[in-house]
Parts: C-alpha cells; sequence; structure tokens
C-alpha cells in the first residue's frame, strides 16, 4: 500500500491510439486508483485526445515526434515518487502495475520491468521475439545480463532512476536507452511477468521489425561508443594494427633480405594505418576518462534523490 503522502503516476505515451488509449486508462484507474494517469499525445491524427479525456486521463502534447522524445517530456514535466510507464496499445495487463510497485518497493529497486509472457503469436509476432532475443543478449554481453526482456514498453520506476535519465534517443531506441542507464548506473533492477495480448481490431502496430531493430542497433553501438569508449577503441586500435602487421610483413621481411623497400607507396599506407591504430587507441584512453567523469555526475544526480521503500 501507498502513503496518502506518496505520488504514483502513470505516463502512457500515445500515438494514434484512439481504439485502445480509452479501456488502458479506465483499467490503470482501476489497478491504480490514487495513481494520477498521464497521456502524452504525439500529433495523433484520430481521436486520441478526446477518447483518452473523456476516459478521464490528463492529456498532454508532445509536438517532437517519437517516443524517446515524449518519454523525455514526461519525465522532465512529471514531479513523483513512483513513475509507472506503458504504451497506450492496450497490449500491456493493468493488473500487474501494483504488485510491479510493491515489489519496487519492497526491494528498495529503481526499475522494473514488465517481461512480455503470451502464447498468443499474433501479440508478440515471431519476428519481435527473435529480434527482442538478440538485442538483449547483445546488450547483455556488453553491459551485463540483468533483464530477460530490454525492449518491454511496461517499466516501473523510481524517482531517483528518472531523475538522473537524460533520455537522448527519439524514437523506439528509448528502451535500449532505458536498459542501458540502469546496467551502467549499475542500480538495483528487476523483471515481472507479465501478461502481453493482443492489440484491439483495427488497432495497427507502430513498430517495423527490420526498421526498428536496425535503429536499436545502431543505438547501441553508440551506447557502447560513448559509454565503453576504451573497449570500443581499444578494438578498433587492434584491428587496424592487425591488419597493418599483415600489410607490413611482406614488405619489412623483403627489406631485411634485400636492404630495400620496392613496394614505396604499400609501406607509406601501411604507416599511416598505424598511426590511425596508436590514435585510436589514444582516443579511447582519453574518452574513457570523460565517461567515467559523466557516469559519477549521473550517479550523483541518481544519488541526490530518496530510495522508493515500504511505509
Amino acid at each position: 500500500m501507498s502513503s496518502p503522502e506518496e505520488k504514483i503516476v502513470v505516463l502512457i505515451p500515445c500515438y494514434n491510439e484512439a481504439k485502445p488509449i480509452g479501456l488502458v486508462v479506465q483499467d490503470f484507474k482501476k489497478a491504480l486508483p490514487t495513481a494520477d494517469i498521464y497521456v502524452y499525445d504525439n500529433n495523433s491524427s484520430d481521436d486520441t485526445v478526446a477518447v483518452a479525456k473523456a476516459a478521464g486521463a490528463i492529456v498532454r502534447t508532445e509536438t517532437q515526434q517519437g517516443k524517446g522524445n515524449v518519454v523525455r517530456r514526461m519525465f522532465a514535466d512529471i514531479d513523483a515518487d513512483i513513475y509507472v510507464l506503458v504504451d497506450g496499445d492496450n497490449t500491456y495487463e493493468a493488473a500487474a502495475a501494483a504488485d510491479m510497485i510493491a515489489l519496487l518497493k519492497s526491494d528498495t529497486l529503481d526499475m522494473v520491468s514488465g517481461c512480455r509472457v503470451t502464447e498468443i503469436q499474433e501479440a508478440y509476432r515471431p519476428g519481435h521475439r527473435l529480434g527482442n532475443w538478440m538485442l538483449t543478449g547483445l546488450v547483455a554481453s556488453i553491459f551485463g545480463r540483468r533483464t530477460s526482456d530490454m525492449l518491454t514498453g511496461y517499466r516501473v520506476f523510481s524517482r531517483r532512476f528518472v531523475k538522473s535519465f537524460p533520455a537522448l534517443s527519439q524514437g523506439f531506441e528509448i528502451e535500449t536507452e532505458l536498459t542501458v542507464h540502469a546496467l551502467e548506473l549499475r542500480m538495483p533492477i528487476a523483471d515481472h511477468e507479465t501478461v502481453y495480448i493482443d492489440r484491439l481490431p483495427g488497432s495497427d502496430s507502430k513498430l517495423n521489425t527490420i526498421r526498428d531493430g536496425v535503429r536499436i542497433l545502431r543505438v547501441i553501438v553508440s551506447l557502447v561508443k560513448e559509454e565503453r569508449p576504451l573497449p570500443f577503441f581499444g578494438g578498433l586500435a587492434a584491428a587496424l594494427a592487425l591488419l597493418s602487421v599483415i600489410l607490413g610483413y611482406p614488405i619489412v621481411t623483403e627489406y631485411v633480405q634485400t636492404g630495400l623497400v620496392p613496394r614505396f607507396p604499400t609501406a607509406i599506407l601501411i604507416s599511416a594505418i598505424m598511426i590511425i591504430a596508436t590514435l585510436s587507441l589514444m582516443a579511447g584512453l582519453i574518452l574513457d576518462t570523460v565517461t567515467r567523469g559523466r557516469r559519477e555526475m549521473k550517479r550523483l544526480a541518481y544519488l541526490s534523490h530518496l530510495a522508493p521503500r515500504d511505509q
């Protein structure tokens, strides 16, 4: 149970969700009767705004297109103790929210992810399952395996998570950024299984398996570069140095035997590659120091807020 002073909010980013949004708002009002329900419309061309207002939600607008832009605006605008973030497509069970919040508080966590469980193929298509499994595994291999559903759109956050999260992504890549933020700061997090259901008839998914998968993969590469610069640039330096050695071996061998360098342009190319490898390694070392400073600043922002706990 939440205390009278504890503020819980439900944040629902929406784009053309007129059919399901009314049910989503009503279900969360039943599941969390003391919570404020916010619907942030993202330039919908249907009746999403009117339906959400009629259902009793507080409706606001973000004109910059993309889920990442909406989440950034919501996290900046809303002050609360506990935040429930959920998609407006009526595919996540509102009834699980109370248990997710209870888990967040009892274990003093900063994020609880609603891991999708379903037998309905249409609800969670094989392509999405495979993509999620691959991308989750990739992130786990780099940042640590602490969640089984990196791309879920249903999460519960503490205030200290939300107010230390920079939110730089523009679109559906935001889920990846949320997960990496928690892993990078070594926050206490957990998974909670939730039933995932099919969309209502006439309500189409905004996701594209290939397009959004490529965008998420690009974000992962960018996050590795920014959050793990030494392994990233060090690996690049090692690859370039190896290439330089392979190309240079015949030339060095010939020079040792004859004292001549007949392929002078190749020798110049090899030297340039080795110089670039050295510069790449130096860049990794410098950026690793910068990244550590950034991480410390985010950690201090995180520690400036109280942890969620049972009253």
